[in-house]
């Protein structure tokens, strides 16, 4: 009775079936649009992935941490940085094999070619819909893993600025140029979180972090390049440039300015939090340093200070005890 309901949340909706040719393929092909029935496969896997990252947690993280003993606050981060580089890792491989298979790395012009990209293959509807489950999920999960006040906020921008990006490259039917910028940005936030793992297993490791600073910067650039490349060079001489609901396109100059704009200033911001990261830590570095140096300072004074007194006092029981020529005349005389 209920296997009606329940394929709209397990499977996939609005699949389009387009029948063979000659020249194409012998082969029919399925290809998926979006609808308003995604919300329920969205909300479905959003309870499919609480319950891989409570398995992740129970039988993975908590027993490092009890091996470790780590503070609260190593702990919590450990948490994190376990659970975000699980699924970056896996996002990044998935994504990459999207990426090989429909030749969008070996052809850039697909970024843009033959807009709007109204009709996707299964593997990349599915790759969508589990990434807005998965951020999804991040929000009950503040409540399960019982964040603290201050951090809430920060926690909320955080999933906020991925599902309003992952939300707009699905429904503005720019799912290539999406996949693109998700693949380089999870690989580079794969790459701090498994150095931040490191680093609380072993402090002295930091050739991790020395590594993502400059992968950080360099992502950045490539993906205000891409967005410039699709949208201002691109889309932007695409034949049709009509708002169309029905087709799904949306390549009009309002929106071009709207996502650039959006694209830029989230790079903006997240350079700007990692220049205030970078300048933190060369302070505390600078800042313990001069301790250090003082200390060295100090102890080789008091050594030079106790020879010091020892030169002293023997030049005070040689100029006393011994008798000196003049002493030798004094008595004689």
């Amino acid at each position: 009775i209920t296997a009606k309901a329940a394929v709209i949340f397990v499977t996939l909706q609005y699949n389009v079936t387009i029948p063979a040719t000659e020249e194409q393929s012998a082969e029919t092909i399925s290809l998926y649009h979006y609808g308003i029935k995604d919300l329920a496969t969205i909300f479905f896997y959003m309870l499919v992935a609480i319950i891989i990252h409570a398995i992740i947690q129970e039988y993975v993280l908590d027993k490092i941490n009890r091996k470790m003993h780590f503070s609260k606050t190593k702990h919590s981060k450990f948490n994190e940085s376990g659970q975000l580089s699980a699924f970056y890792l896996f996002s990044c491989v998935w994504g990459t094999s999207i990426l090989v298979s429909e030749n969008y790395i070996s052809d850039p012009t697909s970024l843009w070619r033959d807009y709007p990209h109204t009709l996707i293959p299964f593997q990349m509807k599915f790759f969508y819909i589990l990434q807005l489950a998965y951020w999804f999920h991040a929000f009950p999960e503040l409540y399960f893993q019982k964040t603290k006040k201050e951090d809430i906020f920060r926690q909320i921008v955080y999933i906020g600025l991925y599902l309003f990006h992952i939300a707009g490259a699905y429904l503005l039917n720019l799912t290539h140029l999406g996949l693109v910028l998700l693949v380089l940005h999870y690989f580079v936030e794969f790459l701090f979180h498994i150095s931040r793992l490191f680093y609380f297993s072993d402090e002295r490791y930091q050739k991790g972090f020395s590594l993502w600073a400059v992968l950080f910067v360099l992502g950045r650039l490539l993906t205000l390049i891409l967005s410039v490349l699709t949208f201002g060079f691109g889309l932007a001489r695409a034949e049709d440039q009509q708002l169309n609901f029905s087709t799904g396109n949306f390549n009009i100059l309002a929106v071009r300015i709207s996502v650039l704009a959006s694209i830029c200033m989230t790079q903006a911001f997240m350079m700007w939090k990692f220049i205030n990261f970078q300048l933190r830590r060369w302070r505390e570095h600078s800042s313990s340093q001069p301790q250090s140096v003082k200390k060295k300072f100090v102890t080789a004074k008091g050594k030079a200070s106790r020879k010091e007194r020892e030169n002293g006092i023997n030049g005070t029981v040689t100029s006393n005890g011994a008798d000196s020529p003049r002493s030798r005349k004094d008595k004689s005389s």
